[in-house]
């Protein structure tokens, strides 16, 4: 009897420890029924999708661009699982916190992207920017991660996308640990990557056991040992192999002066959680602390930044500026994107040609394209200039909205015809400072960087 009651005991404590350790995954809810694609849908290209025994199915087919299977519904914050199989060689992904959206690049499919990778680099589990900063969280140096994957088997992802932080596992192996906050919400899709005309054709890539959570996250998430990498105000992988800088730390004021003085205005500006921001002041154009400029100069380049307006304000990046032109009131001269809430300014119906001086556009000169894309009041947007052998291009939100010539019989006519004409070679410096304008309202500024081309 002593014998079989110590049995007995070993078992239930076995299988007490066994419910202790083992992590129940009821309070994931399916996303996907097992029976047919009822609440997804098919963006991109002509690949195929099918349901076949509980599992999504997709097919590869050549000379299409990607295909992505998508949920109707978006999603915020949520804790995602999901099985998936491939072979060796054919790429795919899971896109979370994605969009498609008719202003950005006819509706093609951005967004963050966790890699399924086979090739022989093994990034799987890495988080990859779909179609907008390519590269944020490769497997570099995550040894464990890179083996984990299981080619021609089914493997596991557990993704967590809670507020401006993103955690992926494989295989119960943690595989990134992004902290961005370029997206909050958008769909989840299955992609069939493109094969082009030398893939093959009729591979197959299949998913089950699609859940997720979207309550009591907090309940439910898990730490993950890796070093979080940090976007904010830091070049994104992909930055550092293409060759770009900071043009601001985040945190000090180091490399910027006033436009108008030899150290940095010691009133009007802030620094605060890698945020700069010009004050609003009640005034006009640089009349508080006044415009800042970069201490070097600037030949070829391309320039970013994320801003953030306020109602009714007006501010504006400049470029090719001589901080000797204009010694007096006003700002410093030089070329400019306009930012600007179009909506509420009086400026946004003004200008050499009505437009010329509304949100993207160069200022006085040149409309921004009527398309562009702005988001709302207290969100950040990101302006971009690329300025190469005298061929310039704004863009707004990753898409361009303006292109045009320095020096060409256009722009000189253009010159001509506005508010810049009395100043000597307006606009056709070989280099100058950049420049972020106070023009007495609230805007922010982070993610200021740069390239160059000397």
């Amino acid at each position: 009897m002593k014998k079989n009651f110590i049995g007995i005991s070993y078992v239930l404590v076995s299988a007490l420890l066994a419910s202790c350790t083992t992590e129940k995954k009821d309070h994931l809810t399916p996303i996907f029924n097992g029976k047919d694609l009822t609440g997804w849908h098919i963006i991109g290209g002509e690949a195929t999708y099918s349901v076949e025994n509980g599992e999504i199915i997709g097919e590869t087919v050549a000379n299409t661009p990607n295909t992505f299977l998508v949920t109707d519904a978006t999603y915020t914050d949520f804790i995602l699982e999901l099985d998936f199989k491939t072979d060796s060689v054919s790429n795919s992904g899971v896109q979370i916190r994605s969009n498609s959206f008719p202003w950005y690049r006819d509706g093609i499919v951005h967004g963050y992207q966790v890699e399924i990778d086979p090739s022989r680099r093994s990034w799987s589990g890495g988080i990859y920017d779909e179609k907008r900063r390519k590269w944020l969280n490769p497997l570099e140096g995550n040894k464990p991660a890179q083996k984990a994957y299981k080619p021609n088997d089914w493997n596991h992802f557990r993704i967590e996308v809670i507020g401006d932080t993103l955690k992926t596992w494989i295989n119960d192996i943690p595989a990134a640990h992004l902290i961005d906050d370029m997206t909050k919400e958008g769909f989840i899709a299955l992609q069939l990557h493109s094969i082009g005309k030398k893939g093959k054709p009729g591979v197959e890539i299949k998913w089950k056991n699609v859940k997720l959570i979207t309550q009591n996250l907090d309940t439910y998430s898990k730490a993950s040992p890796l070093e979080p990498i940090v976007t904010k105000n830091n070049l994104t992988f992909q930055e550092k192999k293409d060759g770009w800088q900071m043009l601001w730390d985040g945190k000090t004021t180091k490399g910027w002066r006033g436009a108008k003085l030899d150290a940095f205005p010691k009133k009007g500006w802030k620094i605060e959680n890698g945020i700069l921001s010009v004050l609003a002041s009640g005034g006009g154009e640089s009349t508080a602390g006044g415009d800042i400029v970069t201490e070097k100069m600037y030949a070829d380049f391309e320039m970013k930044t994320d801003f953030k307006i306020t109602k009714g304000a007006n501010s504006g990046i400049k470029y090719y500026v001589d901080t000797e032109l204009n010694k007096g009131e006003g700002s410093s001269i030089g070329l400019e994107f306009q930012i600007l809430d179009d909506e509420r300014h009086p400026d946004a119906k003004l200008g050499n040609h009505e437009g010329s001086r509304t949100v993207g556009s160069l200022y006085d000169l040149i409309k921004a394209d009527e398309n562009k894309h702005m988001n709302a009041i207290g969100e950040w947007n990101t302006a971009h200039i690329i300025s190469k052998q005298n061929k310039v291009e704004h863009w707004l939100n990753g898409v361009k909205v303006l292109e045009y010539e320095r020096g060409s019989e256009a722009f000189l006519k253009l010159v001509e015809e506005s508010k810049y004409k009395d100043w000597p070679n307006f606009g056709l410096l070989e280099k100058g400072n950049i420049l972020l304008q106070d023009h007495g309202n609230l805007v922010s500024f982070k993610n200021i960087k740069i390239k160059t081309y000397e």
